[in-house]
């Protein structure tokens, strides 16, 4: 097992009700690692690095960033103004986290039940030792 796998294993079992973790590439748009509890059809694994991709880089996100910046006199530079995207469905919480390098997020999966706070606290708790097993 790959250090990224054992942060992302070490994850779900911090994060309260978390029953999947991966870690996505946006550059590459590839699916760096995934862990769960449960097992998925292929083809959902397959479309987490694309959906996440376009979740924060797509072509309307990228698109309101520019407005963005050009309404406050900002330079491009790289920087992204998404960090953190919540999408609840119907049975679960979706936390999806930007890296600090910008080019990696980190996709977390709980239970409907979990408390919101504590799953963004413990998320964000988690993300430095992720970054850093790559």
């Amino acid at each position: 097992m790959s250090n990224l796998d054992n942060m992302l294993q070490k994850a779900i079992t911090s994060i309260p009700e978390c029953v999947a973790a991966g870690y996505v590439d946006l550059s590459s748009g590839m699916l760096l690692g995934i862990k769960s509890v449960d097992s998925h059809p292929n083809s959902v694994v397959e479309l987490l690095a694309a959906a996440t991709a376009d979740l924060f880089q797509g072509p309307n996100v990228q698109a309101i960033e520019k407005l963005f910046r050009s309404a406050r006199g900002v330079a491009e530079d790289g920087q992204h103004y998404f960090q953190e995207v919540i999408v609840n469905s119907e049975n679960l919480i979706h936390v999806f986290l930007r890296g600090k390098k910008q080019e990696q997020v980190a996709c977390f999966v709980c239970r409907k039940g979990a408390n919101l706070g504590m799953v963004l606290t413990k998320a964000r708790m988690s993300m430095p030792e992720i970054e850093m097993s790559l």
